[in-house]
């Protein structure tokens, strides 16, 4: 039997074997390929070995033309040595012998001596052709000398002939406005004298002065500049309207020349040919009529009898009449119109073949001053270049661009050295030095007041003690009894000294407020009542205090009271690193009771030795800085800013730059309400005059024009506006698609109150937003769609309207016009003076966005025994209550092997046959569940109540 399921296969056999062999791999070299003008290439060749009797010879096959390098000597080929034989299908490795090791050692020492024969050649061809490079460089700069100097002699050359020719174009006009004698009339019986125009007609004609000079013209004909007969004298005759020379219909004799006198330069028309004296010129008019004139030694109607008459010309067929009759040649002069100006500029260009046009004008390099941003056109013309040649350069670099396109600093200074421009960066912050902090010299400051700045915790009494000081009643102008505003008061102290007073409030909400305070004073009071002790606040104006590194002046107030404790205020400020001099400190205290006045002069005593230490000075006499300490919208008077004048002089007039604001002062009032012409050092005034609101804390400067102040104004509003984008602009439109993307990935996004709020001065509305924008937590926080100084307008009602926004107003009220559209749209408009109950309402109305909290309170267990099937009912669940109650229509748990299994409501309980209310602890009952039949025997149902905590923040 056979194998195989297929008889008949053939089988397969295996070839006899064959000697397995490596074949030699390719071997490669490189070599130096030399061409002309000093250049080299490397070329790969290969290699292969020959065996040549027991010496194995290396020959380089070139693939390319190369070097000729000088080869060693052959050497002798020892004798071949005997071969060895070996049995067929054995391998026998061969070792080398004596000979052969010598061969290779001195193939090997060959072929370094032709490397380094190479390497000295290829340096040899390197030294060469940088003396060849080099000559070539000195060859181009003579090349290029000699240009320059070929292009100079040319354009003289074109200088003194256009001279020459103008002089001679002048005289000639000269000639034609002299009065010439008329010529003698020849005899009756004389011979007529030769026809034509031409002098060399006579032979005894002397040749004119002008002769065209012999030239080659140009190629083509130029019919345009046909070639001029010499002038002559027409006497009396009218002047020809085709601005050709009349032709005389009897011949005269020609003018007797001066040999004597010097002979006049020729002209040259290098675009012309001499004419042809053997046949007169034709021309397209010639063949008209022409009235017959008397002239002196002529003939009226034509040639006498005899003469030959000359045959008519025809005109020339596309020969056009030269010259335009225009209004200018009509009524010129008697001479004969010639060229133009332009028409000889073009002429000579002709002539040259625009050689002027070829010679590249010599460029101008400039510096050009390279701001951050700068558009292509704008950086063409600082360049004086052409945009297309910026915008050309740009696309050799890959970049793509319009003429109105904005690029970079950095790419304008790439392409204005590229074309060999110097470029001078500047920033756009530029525009603002040499604005603030010019050092004045020493001789030139004078004694300024002091500037005192009283801080401390909200309800100890600072406003009081101020108003105590300055004998006003301050304090009962204020909502709520607390200072919600920043004050400025200068007052002068019973040894007559001067010092300005600031008030801040002392909530925690204004903090920005003490802030300014502390950063403008020289002093600071720190007002701490006795009763009460360190607060938060007063922690606070500490800090500030310190951040400013100015000295601090303790104040304990309301030592009156009965449960006053000085010695406890003193101790608790050593946690904070005061220590008062009572205590061996350097700190200064006074016990001082606004309500009795008691200590009033120590504290004045102890700021004016303070200020006396610091030795506080300034120049009166220069352009006024400060800082703007409040600023508010009024209605009747526009924006008003109250402005800390803490170097030169404002006066009525000066132009002031406050921020992203200017104006011109109109007006300045003082703190006691009265009109001043300047306000010098330290003293505190109200500004009128500005375009808009200013900020608080924005510093004032005096500029020279309005130009210099729109300049600055319009850098900082375009700062303005990329902070309010960057941190999103507090709305909506501010938000990127990837931070609402993030919102929502986060948990649908967070929960968001909107309100606009408008405030009496700027300060406030700064502490309200401020505040505002910490109420809220991961779910619901405030969004401020706008802040302002001022009323309630009809634009912040459409604006709270379109986004469903709350409008708050703090010490201000709503404009007629914007209560009526609050009424018709609907919109909420809440009027607060006090900022605690402002932040308080907010937070109330957030706390209504929050979820619920859900609680679970577990009522009983069950367990059941039998499932019980009924008709349009359904399965009916058999149980019985283990422990607690259980309510119908309470929320259930199906719990299946420790399992839950399903959630819902339960819909039936039974006893019996009765429906019940509610099955106690070890009763049985029938219990069904809401859209649930999957139920079985020794199932656990728990029962449980869910109540919903309403959450505030």
């Amino acid at each position: 039997m056979s194998d195989t399921k297929t008889p008949g296969d053939k089988t397969l056999t295996v070839s006899p074997p064959k000697t397995l062999t490596l074949k030699r791999p390719v071997e490669q070299s490189t070599v130096r390929q030399s061409f002309s003008h000093g250049r080299s290439k490397q070329v790969v060749v290969e290699v292969k070995r020959r065996a040549a009797g027991p010496e194995v010879k290396e020959a380089p096959i070139a693939r390319a033309p190369q070097p000729q390098v000088q080869q060693a000597a052959p050497r002798p080929v020892p004798p071949a040595p005997t071969p060895i034989t070996r049995p067929a299908g054995s391998m026998l490795l061969r070792t080398l012998s004596e000979d052969e090791k010598d061969a290779r050692q001195r193939a090997l020492s060959d072929s370094r001596d032709r490397e380094a024969e190479a390497r000295r050649i290829a340096e040899d061809e390197a030294r060469q052709r940088a003396v060849v490079i080099e000559r070539e460089r000195q060859e181009r700069e003579a090349a290029l000398a000699r240009q320059r100097e070929e292009e100079e002699r040319r354009r003289q050359e074109d200088d003194h002939k256009r001279r020459a020719e103008s002089a001679a174009r002048q005289r000639m006009h000269d000639e034609q406005q002299a009065p010439r004698p008329a010529s003698p009339q020849p005899p009756r019986d004389a011979a007529p004298a030769p026809q034509g125009d031409s002098p060399a007609a006579s032979p005894a004609a002397p040749a004119p002065a002008y002769a065209q000079a012999p030239r080659p013209a140009p190629s083509g004909p130029r019919p345009d500049f046909a070639p001029r007969t010499p002038m002559r004298d027409i006497g009396a005759r009218p002047p020809r309207l085709d601005s050709r020379p009349p032709r005389l219909d009897t011949p005269r004799p020609p003018r007797p020349v001066d040999t004597t006198a010097p002979a006049e330069p020729a002209i040259t028309r290098p675009t012309r040919q001499a004419p042809s004296t053997a046949a007169p010129r034709s021309r397209p008019d010639d063949a008209e009529a022409r009235p017959a004139f008397r002239r002196p030694g002529g003939f009226a109607g034509g040639p006498p009898r005899g003469a030959p008459v000359p045959a008519p010309k025809t005109p020339k067929v596309g020969e056009k009449p030269r010259g335009r009759l225009t209004l200018s040649t009509a009524t010129g002069g008697d001479d004969e119109r010639t060229r133009s100006v332009a028409a000889f500029r073009r002429r000579v260009q002709r002539m040259t073949g625009h050689r002027a046009s070829d010679v590249a004008k010599e460029r101008v390099m400039r510096e050009v001053i390279v701001p951050e941003t700068i558009t292509i056109q704008e950086l063409a013309n600082r360049m004086t270049e052409r945009g297309v040649d910026v915008i050309r350069l740009l696309m050799k670099q890959g970049a793509m661009h319009k003429i109105t396109d904005v690029i970079d600093a950095d790419t304008a200074q790439l392409v204005a050295e590229e074309m060999g421009h110097t470029v001078k960066r500047v920033a756009d912050s530029d525009v603002e030095g040499g604005l603030f902090d010019i050092a004045d010299p020493e001789d030139t400051l004078l004694p300024r007041p002091a500037v005192v700045t009283i801080m401390g915790h909200v309800d100890h009494g600072k406003t009081s003690l101020l108003d105590a000081i300055r004998q006003t009643h301050v304090v009962t102008g204020e909502a709520g009894g607390i200072t919600q505003h920043i004050g400025a008061y200068q007052v002068k102290t019973p040894s007559g000294a001067q010092v300005t007073f600031i008030d801040t409030p002392g909530h925690a909400a204004f903090t920005a407020m003490r802030a300014r305070g502390a950063k403008v004073t020289d002093v600071v009071v720190l007002v701490v009542a006795a009763d009460d002790g360190v607060m938060p606040q007063t922690v606070e104006a500490i800090n500030h205090a310190k951040a400013a590194g100015v000295p601090l002046i303790v104040a304990i107030n309301k030592i009156d009271k009965a449960d006053a404790s000085p010695e406890r205020v003193r101790s608790e400020l050593l946690q904070y690193e005061i220590q008062v001099e009572t205590l061996g400190g350097e700190t200064l205290e006074i016990e001082v009771s606004a309500k009795t006045g008691k200590n009033l002069d120590k504290l004045l005593e102890a700021i004016a030795l303070q200020a006396e230490l610091l030795d506080l000075k300034a120049n009166p006499d220069r352009p006024a800085e400060g800082t703007v300490i409040e600023a508010k919208l009024d209605r009747g008077r526009g924006p008003v800013a109250t402005v800390l004048v803490q170097r030169g002089t404002l006066r009525t007039g000066d132009i002031v730059v406050a921020g992203s604001e200017w104006g011109r002062v109109r007006a300045l009032i003082g703190d006691t309400g009265a009109h001043i012409k300047e306000a010098p050092p330290s003293l505190p005034v109200e500004v009128l005059g500005f375009n808009g609101t200013p900020e608080a804390g924005d510093r004032v400067a005096v500029v020279e024009s309005e130009a210099r102040a729109r300049e600055i104004t319009d850098y900082r509003e375009r700062q303005k506006r990329d902070r309010i984008a960057a941190r999103g602009g507090g709305s909506a439109a501010g938000r990127s698609l990837a931070d609402m993307m993030r919102d929502l990935k986060e948990g649908a996004g967070r929960k968001e109150f909107p309100l606009v709020v408008k405030g009496d001065v700027q300060g406030s509305v700064e502490a309200i937003v401020g505040t505002l924008e910490k109420v809220g937590n991961d779910e619901v926080r405030a969004r401020v769609l706008q802040s302002g100084v001022g009323g309630i307008t009809e634009s912040d009602i459409t604006l709270a309207q379109a986004s469903g926004a709350a409008v708050i107003g703090f010490n201000v009220r709503a404009h007629k016009e914007a209560r009526e559209a609050a009424e018709r749209a609907g919109v909420e408009i809440r009027y607060y003076n006090i900022i605690y109950n402002l932040v308080d309402d907010v937070k109330a109305a957030m706390s209504g966005l929050l979820a619920p909290t859900l609680r679970e309170t577990m009522l009983g267990n069950a367990q059941i025994l039998e499932i019980f099937a009924v008709s349009k009912v359904g399965k009916i669940a058999g149980c019985r209550v283990t422990d607690g109650t259980i309510e119908r229509g309470a929320n259930v748990r199906l719990i299946r092997d420790n399992v839950v299994v399903h959630e819902g409501k339960l819909a039936q309980l039974k006893r019996f046959k009765d429906d019940a209310k509610e099955v106690v602890a070890g009763q049985e009952c029938g219990m069904s569940f809401e859209n649930y039949q999957d139920m079985r025997p020794g199932d656990v149902i728990e029962c449980y109540r869910v109540e919903e905590i309403k959450r505030t923040l």
